[in-house]
């Protein structure tokens, strides 16, 4: 297998990893939309969460990203 090729699958698996963090954005919305409308109340309490939870997710889309561009370019 050409050098070029083992490149471009290594990236492209790499790449997995947004789609896992897209569907773990998703799923921390939800739940937090699931749990403010059946107690209303508790919602504010728990949205600082909700964005560190969201903050770690895209992080690692963003660590997979990276270990995308370097195993295409480097």
């Amino acid at each position: 297998m050409e050098e070029a090729a083992a490149k471009a699958i290594g990236a492209g698996l790499a790449t997995i990893g947004m789609g896992g963090a897209a569907i773990g954005v998703g799923n921390i919305f939800g739940n937090f939309l699931s749990g403010a409308l059946r107690n209303p109340s508790a919602a504010d309490g728990q949205f600082a969460r909700l964005i560190f939870g969201f903050a770690v997710t895209e992080a690692l889309g963003i660590f997979s990203l990276l270990v995308a561009l370097l195993l295409l370019f480097a």
